[in-house]
């Protein structure tokens, strides 16, 4: 049985039935979404940049995201496309700058139609809801966007792989999990998937809720 309260039947229904679409999706909706924006204009992200929101629930960055680009430069995927749906519906200020087509279903994280223009990704508290391969499958799929030019992802960290065998607090106070969520991980295992699969990535020193490590991807420059 999963552990994972996102992949129970019915669960976007209901919630979205009980207008808690920003509750889903974790506490510190304007916080976290403000965060997520700081993010990413410091790693260079400008209006006329294409942006990629992965696991984008209800919109929270994309409130923010889809006033600041340029019209038709945000996509998201998100395993509910109902909930996505729910933050276009409830959350846009302007809601005819974001198409609804571009509002993708996509749990296993493959990227379908999303177009070769994207520049930057983002997937923030997207991972610690899920095993690790599924990080490892998003770094892998990310590599068929030639323009990118930086993956942001978090995770939880644990310090060793000792602790990490154990439920760990994390530094806001939430404790982690290695084999339920949320989960966490090794700074080694961040840097070895990333390795395998094509990518640098570099840790960032920024505090983030709960907790939350923020990392940076960028290709692995060409062998000589």
């Amino acid at each position: 049985m999963s552990h994972n309260p996102y992949e129970a039947a019915g669960f976007y229904d209901a919630a979205i039935a009980a207008g808690r679409h920003r509750a889903v999706v974790g506490g510190r909706w304007d916080e976290t979404g403000r965060i997520q924006m700081e993010v990413l204009r410091a790693a260079g992200l400008q209006p006329h940049h294409y942006l990629l929101d992965i696991g984008a629930g209800s919109l929270r960055l994309g409130c923010k995201a889809v006033p600041y680009l340029e019209p038709g430069h945000y996509w998201a995927t998100d395993a509910s496309r109902a909930i996505m749906l729910a933050g276009h519906r409830e959350e846009l200020a302007e809601p005819e700058r974001l198409d609804p087509a571009q509002l993708i279903e996509d749990p296993r994280f493959e990227f379908p139609g999303i177009p070769q223009t994207i520049t930057h990704a983002i997937a923030f508290a997207v991972f610690p809801h899920l095993p690790m391969a599924y990080l490892r499958r998003a770094l892998t799929n990310l590599r068929q966007f030639e323009r990118l030019e930086r993956f942001l992802f978090t995770v939880f960290l644990a310090p060793d792989a000792v602790q990490a065998a154990h439920p760990y607090r994390q530094p806001d106070g939430v404790v982690t999990h290695d084999i339920r969520p949320p989960y966490h991980v090794l700074a080694d295992d961040v840097e070895h998937l990333a390795r395998c699969t094509g990518w640098q990535v570099a840790r960032h020193a920024v505090i983030l809720p709960r907790g939350q490590v923020l990392y940076s991807a960028t290709r692995q420059a060409a062998e000589d």
